[in-house]
């Protein structure tokens, strides 16, 4: 699997601007170590009438119906009864089913249950919260619905606090028009990202027998470039003093092409192609010093790499894609490794040449759907766990959404499947779990599905969201 410098000279700013990014700092921390934040996202409002997911606000697990009780489980879209529609009723609101079986949200003792609507403990006081989230409360009590922090699966009676706020999260988003070119943020635009980019059987050998048979890609980087890709997500290890790209590991690999080679190549295009943005995801594998020194000798990076760390955005927000390309800030570097790691390893932290730690401005869901072959499993759920949930948000920035689609091995035929169904499961699977548009793609075998990935990521740039339906 994969997700995937010297830092550029900083621009003078005025002081305003250097007070905003030594705040950003803290937000960003805050963020990375999963601390509560402000939550943004479509606004809160009264309470909906449609279909709406009861998503936990600090784990962003939704409550289900599991066969009488109530559970919290990984976002699956309505196969998994996740979706409840709310219905006002004399003292309150009903939250029914929307299996259309009858069956209502309830409370026996401190257990939340499933039971025939209209039963007692089936109506709740729905009180809009802050930051877009809203309580739900047992009538005349200081009792409400709530997770468990000591296990996450929990639906649970209890008291008040960050667990028992939940989003009502549409099942089917409204939208609106895509913002003109020169107003829409970088937040607001999706882009096609190829999945393991390097092991592609072109550009040179990315792993050993037998993983070298299944290559996720059929065209090489500057191909994936002119094709229209513009997400990389790369393996970095270390083969003499140098970061290499490889699959699993570099081991019996001849001639892993090293990253400064593919960096290089995107470089050059972004370079032919103003106005163009390109962002690598490293699944990083190297130490920082290795990874510096690899950056260090790919010509002109330093001229098109975007520091959101020095641009103000966790305190801002994302720049336009129009200030991009006027300043000709064109690459973005993610690295999933962690500040902490770095921190706790003695090195230096990788944002100081450049590479941001991904986990402090993406969220991502995990990235496998299954095996090859057979059944697959289209929920979409934090890669990162409930520390740090795919509705991870902040009122200053939005973090971008990676989101993964694609199987354990990548087999033409599978691929194609799963290709075609990618703006299904982006829209009615992954946009409500996560609360947000996915503003990266990825997928293995990008030329294969109909409609292809590209069309998919051309109709996601249509529209952005707006709150209910």
């Amino acid at each position: 699997m994969s997700l995937s410098r010297p830092h550029p000279r900083p621009r003078s700013r005025p002081r305003a601007h250097a007070r905003a990014r030594a705040r950003a700092l803290g937000a960003v921390a805050a963020l990375a170590l999963g601390a509560p934040v402000a939550l943004s996202g479509p606004a809160a409002a009264a309470v909906p009438t449609y279909s709406v997911y009861l998503q936990n606000s600090v784990t962003g697990l939704n409550a289900a119906d599991s066969g009488g009780t109530v559970a919290a489980h990984n976002p699956k879209g309505n196969e998994d009864h996740q979706q409840w529609t709310p219905v006002a009723v004399g003292g309150g609101h009903q939250l029914r089913n929307a299996d259309g079986s009858g069956i209502c949200l309830g409370r026996s003792g401190t257990s939340a249950v499933t039971t025939t609507c209209g039963e007692d403990g089936t109506t709740w006081t729905i009180t809009e919260a802050a930051n877009s989230t809203y309580t739900i409360g047992v009538p005349g009590t200081s009792q409400y619905l709530t997770g468990a922090s000591a296990d996450s699966s929990l639906v649970q009676i209890g008291s008040s606090g960050d667990q028992a706020r939940w989003y009502l999260t549409p099942a089917t988003y409204a939208t609106s028009a895509m913002p003109s070119t020169d107003t829409r943020t970088l937040d607001q635009v999706s882009f096609l990202t190829s999945h393991n980019a390097y092991a592609n059987g072109v550009d040179g050998n990315f792993a050993s027998f037998p993983v070298s048979l299944f290559p996720n890609q059929s065209r090489g980087v500057s191909r994936q470039l002119t094709d229209g890709v513009r997400g990389f997500m790369l393996d970095t290890y270390t083969v003499s003093g140098q970061a290499m790209l490889c699959h699993n590991s570099c081991d019996g690999v001849g001639s892993p092409v090293p990253l400064a080679t593919g960096l290089q190549r995107m470089v050059d295009f972004l370079k032919a192609n103003p106005g163009q943005v390109v962002t690598v995801f490293l699944e990083d594998y190297t130490s920082s010093d290795v990874l510096k020194s690899s950056l260090a000798s790919v010509s002109g990076l330093s001229d098109v790499l975007y520091r959101p760390d020095q641009d103000g955005v966790a305190t801002s927000g994302w720049p336009t894609m129009a200030d991009l390309a006027a300043r000709g800030k064109q690459l973005l570097i993610f690295s999933d490794r962690t500040r902490a790691s770095d921190v706790s390893a003695g090195q230096t932290t990788r944002n100081t040449f450049g590479v941001m730690y991904q986990r402090e401005w993406t969220v991502e869901n995990y990235w496998s759907m299954g095996g090859g072959l057979g059944g697959s499993d289209w929920s979409c759920y934090s890669r990162w766990g409930t520390s740090r949930p795919l509705t991870a948000d902040s009122s200053a920035f939005h973090p971008l959404f990676v989101m993964n689609h694609f199987r354990d091995y990548t087999i033409s035929g599978t691929a194609e499947t799963d290709n075609a169904k990618l703006l299904n499961r982006a829209q009615n699977f992954c946009t409500p779990a996560a609360r947000k548009k996915p503003n990266y793609l990825a997928v293995d075998r990008y030329e294969l599905g109909s409609p292809s990935p590209l069309t998919t990521v051309g109709n996601l740039n249509t529209y952005v969201l707006t709150a209910g339906q």
